[in-house]
């Protein structure tokens, strides 16, 4: 029975405003996929970044261009070679893996050797803002483990003391989001590490990055721009210390698995994270994460309202997936 494959975008509000260095937004546009085959379906979301060229329009096209191989039975493996990484392959991806789980009964955290599946420690992320209303932003969520603090502007360093000193009980990574300069990465790594930063991501813009190699890290420093695929790994030997894996990046589960070995052989240290989408775009990536060192899949908890079944969160700890939900 050939396979029948559905797309659809979608919005979901986010409780106020999410900024980043790039600017700010009010709302996850996602597209969800679809594919279903002998009364079984599999799904997957991904979230367009414009970032990386991506638009809506355009990730469905790339979808919808690829809806007679789907028809066809194309597989998993087959598929990293028909599309580049990006979102658009990540949909497509996951809704494989849902389906193949759905159909064979063997769940995917089995398939990816993550059982036993236990809960997460997700950071939370706090917007880029005034440091007035970061540090306010890090008092509400002082509770909270683990926070990942937008950042990228020209005063980076009152924003750092101001959401340590507002959180000092947290574990805090930076997220410049390629937002600083050759002429104060170095003073910035400089004042995180004096106020006990865990983690640094991406300072400089990717590909401009090479100064890395030649500077101090009293912090660590994570790639995330910089990496896409297992293919980027080598180049950063030496830049980096740990890489961020999100399946909108290296196109789905498949890639990612292959990237995450990579960097463990080449001795990085591992991040998964996530663009602002809903429980079904982070259902993978949460048995993705089950062995990472830093995890960041908070996206839902930034939305106004989730899917329904979505993800369970405590706090800041984030449960495996129902598999009613995805898996």
């Amino acid at each position: 029975m050939a396979r029948v494959i559905s797309v659809e975008m979608e919005r979901f509000p986010i409780a106020g405003t999410f900024t980043i260095s790039r600017g700010s937004k009010t709302e996850a546009e996602v597209i969800t996929v679809t594919i279903a085959e002998q009364g079984r379906s599999g799904r997957g979301e991904c979230v367009p970044y414009k970032r990386y060229g991506e638009t809506m329009e355009g990730v469905r096209a790339a979808i919808e261009a690829m809806r007679g191989r789907i028809a066809g039975g194309i597989d998993r493996i087959d598929l990293l070679a028909a599309m580049p990484a990006g979102a658009a392959r990540n949909a497509l991806d996951c809704a494989l893996w849902d389906l193949e789980a759905k159909l064979t009964g063997t769940p995917v955290a089995a398939a990816i050797g993550a059982l036993p599946t236990k809960p997460l420690e997700t950071a939370y992320t706090l917007s880029l803002a005034e440091p007035e209303a970061m540090a306010a932003q890090a008092r509400a969520n002082a509770m909270r483990p683990l926070l990942k603090v937008k950042i990228g502007g020209d005063n980076d360093m009152a924003r750092i003391r101001a959401v340590t000193e507002a959180a000092p009980e947290s574990r805090i990574i930076l997220d410049a989001n390629e937002g600083w300069t050759p002429e104060n990465v170095e003073a910035n790594l400089a004042f995180a590490a004096q106020h006990g930063i865990t983690l640094v991501e991406q300072p400089l813009p990717a590909g401009k990055d090479a100064m890395l190699r030649r500077i101090a890290h009293p912090v660590p420093v994570c790639a995330d721009e910089s990496v896409h695929a297992a293919r980027d790994l080598d180049a950063l030997v030496g830049l980096y210390d740990a890489v961020n894996i999100k399946l909108d990046k290296s196109g789905g589960l498949t890639e990612a698995l292959e990237l995450r070995h990579r960097a463990r052989d080449l001795g990085f240290g591992i991040m998964v994270g996530c663009m602002v989408g809903t429980s079904l775009a982070m259902a993978p990536a949460v048995l993705l994460a089950q062995d990472a060192d830093f995890v960041d899949l908070d996206g839902p908890l930034l939305l106004a309202r989730d899917r329904e079944p979505g993800l369970v969160y405590e706090g800041s700890l984030v449960s495996p997936p129902d598999r009613v939900l995805w898996g």
